[in-house]
Parts: C-alpha cells; sequence; structure tokens
C-alpha cells in the first residue's frame, strides 16, 4: 500500500474505459487569471496527472511538478511515475481553490482549473470553455460556482470582458457570459 510520501509504480496510462483527454489551454495565457481547464475524470491524481503529463499539448512543454489542491484528490505520493520519468507532486496547504500549478521543463508556471469529475457534461463543456477563453478574470472556485449556479447554461456560450482595469476600489472581475 502507498503512503503519500512514497512514489507508486507506473501504471496503464490508457486503458480502454478512459475517454480523451478533456483539456482546454488558453491560447495566450499571459492575459488570463487562469491558463486553461482540466477535467480529469477521476479523484486519483496519480492516473489522472500521468493522463496529462502523457497528452499535455507540446507546445505547453512537459510537465515537471504538480501544486494540487487537496480537497480534489485523494491522498497522492510525492512522485508520480509518467512515460520518460517522474514528475513531483506537492500541495497547497489547507487550500480548497480548485487549482493545479503545472511547472514545465522551462520552468514556466500554469494556472490550470481542475474541474471536478461528477460535473454534468455541459456542466465540465462551460467550465472548460470558460477557463481557456482569452480574458477570463474568474478564480478557479468562482468560475465553478457560476457554472453550478447556472446548470442549464449553453456551453456553445462565449465568454469575455471588456477589456478594462478592474482593480478599482469597488469593482467586480470581469468575465461576463456573451451570446454565442
Amino acid at each position: 500500500m502507498s503512503t503519500s510520501n512514497e512514489s507508486i509504480a507506473p501504471t496503464d496510462i490508457d486503458p480502454p474505459s478512459r475517454v480523451p483527454l478533456r483539456l482546454a489551454m488558453a491560447e495566450h495565457s499571459d492575459q488570463n487569471w487562469l491558463d486553461g481547464g482540466w477535467w480529469p475524470q477521476s479523484r486519483d491524481l496519480a492516473v489522472e496527472l500521468a493522463d496529462l503529463v502523457h497528452h499535455f499539448p507540446a507546445q505547453h512543454g512537459r510537465i515537471v511538478r504538480a501544486l494540487y489542491s487537496p480537497p480534489d484528490w485523494e491522498p497522492a505520493p510525492r512522485r508520480i511515475p509518467v512515460r520518460g520519468g517522474y514528475v513531483k507532486v506537492g500541495s497547497f496547504p489547507r487550500d480548497d481553490s480548485h487549482l493545479i500549478h503545472l511547472t514545465t521543463s522551462d520552468r514556466t508556471v500554469l494556472r490550470v482549473l481542475v474541474v471536478p469529475p461528477g460535473f454534468t457534461e455541459g456542466q465540465g463543456a462551460e467550465a472548460l470553455l470558460a477557463a481557456a477563453t482569452a480574458g477570463n478574470a474568474h478564480s478557479a472556485a468562482d468560475l465553478l460556482h457560476e457554472v453550478t449556479d447556472n446548470p442549464d447554461a449553453d456551453p456553445t456560450d462565449r465568454w469575455a470582458d471588456g477589456g478594462e482595469s478592474w482593480w478599482d476600489e469597488g469593482r467586480v472581475a470581469p468575465s461576463f457570459r456573451t451570446g454565442g
């Protein structure tokens, strides 16, 4: 049995029951609060992270480290074997942000929304779209609350903001839903 301080043995990364990776990355992440969204199929970080690393878009780099929000996952080892090596894993202390920070081999840190595995197809698709839309300004937790508070939202909606500064006192974060 593995403990949170041990690594685990490599597993079959593409078992027949898995669906294709559900990941949406922003084209210009330097303009966004989130760099994208990931909708894992379970709460097993070892299995899901290995799948993510294996299928991660090459233009974003190779994932070498992951910091995760503990409430999103079952206890995880500190190193997860992946094809070609291991990914170092750590957690944010007492955090419920629904984020995973992925550090790539060139030291880029990507802030990626973790969509709960139990979301419906509509909720998951909308959360991925919102997280990858240019100019997104919702925190991951706020974005998930918006999606769950409006379960009938059309996943083909577009999310946008006016490109304005929202740091003034009393202003709220942008990223408004617009008609698709």
